[in-house]
């Protein structure tokens, strides 16, 4: 197949790209490079793989060069993983999160199905679980409230992927994903940030008591329900999570990072941020049954992996 990955220079993005690249597609890249962290460092996600793919820097806010590259290119298959991230981020520049998120996903929404694209996989968040009482968090759950503009942008993405499946019979499919780690992580995500900071003897910051936990999610496991999502021939519109479904206390992933890389880490400990979500824990039983999801990397094993990456990332310097 033809198939776009937005944002497919990113942590995610360039790993899902590897592997349609491996599956026998072809690949072309859509990503702004924009400077929300090092844009070399994306450039150094795609560089094995640079002369495989085509990349199209382009901004999913300009609609004009969303709109060129449709009527230049032909698509089957569209994962739409570009998107300004981050809940505390989004508090600081709500406005930009709308306009990326919600403006771009349109734009992207609106040249797919005019261009005859036949799936649309988009890249939501367990953010959107927000308020949500009832865990594990599960796709039927009714949602009311979410937390942070991040989270209200990729809840608003989910919408307008529905509304268009329901107008024009796009298939499309919408993934929860739960906080992914893995080589290559985005720098700002506490993993790395924990993991470069306790290794160069910084002080790292504690939001709360270090109770909160997540449900971090191996990067290999995302990028095997994220494929999963292409050949998905359920509902023309449908929601999964994808996670571990386990979860991890703050102080627990700081503590296994102490150990993995055999120094203690001087805490800074703060409040808890406006934003933050107290747990997030997915059940993936839709996605086991539906999808043929089936995670297979547990904390205690991918933790090693990613920090093993991170120190042979610094190897050189």
């Amino acid at each position: 197949m033809n198939v776009l990955v937005t944002g497919g220079a990113g942590f995610i993005g360039s790993h899902l790209v590897e592997r349609l690249l491996r599956d026998g597609h072809n690949v072309a890249i859509l990503d702004d490079f924009n400077d929300f962290y090092d844009p070399q460092i994306k450039r150094a996600n795609i560089a094995a793989f640079a002369n495989d793919v085509a990349v199209h820097d382009v901004d999913l806010r300009d609609d004009n060069k969303v709109a060129a590259l449709f009527q230049r290119e032909k698509f089957d298959a569209i994962f739409h993983l570009a998107a300004r991230a981050g809940v505390r981020p989004s508090i600081q520049q709500p406005q930009l999160y709308y306009d990326t998120n919600v403006a771009g996903t349109l734009h992207l929404l609106e040249n797919a199905h005019g261009s005859g694209v036949e799936r649309f996989i988009f890249a939501s968040s367990s953010s959107v679980y927000g308020a949500a009482k009832r865990v594990p968090f599960s796709e039927e759950e009714h949602l009311t409230q979410t937390l942070s503009p991040y989270a209200a942008t990729k809840i608003g993405g989910e919408f307008l992927c529905s509304t268009y499946s329901h107008l024009y019979r796009m298939r499309v499919v919408a993934l929860r994903y739960f906080t992914v780690y893995g080589a290559r992580q985005r720098p700002d995500l506490a993993i790395h940030q924990f993991t470069r900071k306790i290794h160069a003897g910084q002080p790292i910051d504690q939001f709360g008591d270090g109770t909160t936990r997540r449900d971090y999610t191996y990067i290999n496991d995302i990028v095997q329900g994220t494929i999963a999502a292409l050949k998905y021939e359920g509902p023309v519109f449908d929601v999964f999570n994808l996670g571990e479904s386990d979860t991890i206390q703050l102080k627990d992933l700081i503590a296994t990072i102490e150990k993995t890389l055999g120094k203690k880490a001087q805490i800074n400990r703060l409040p808890e941020q406006p934003g933050d979500m107290p747990l997030t824990c997915a059940d993936i039983s839709k996605a086991r049954k539906l999808l043929g999801y089936n995670p297979k990397t547990k904390f205690q094993d991918g933790l090693p992996k990613f920090v093993d990456w991170f120190l042979k990332s610094r190897a050189g310097e």
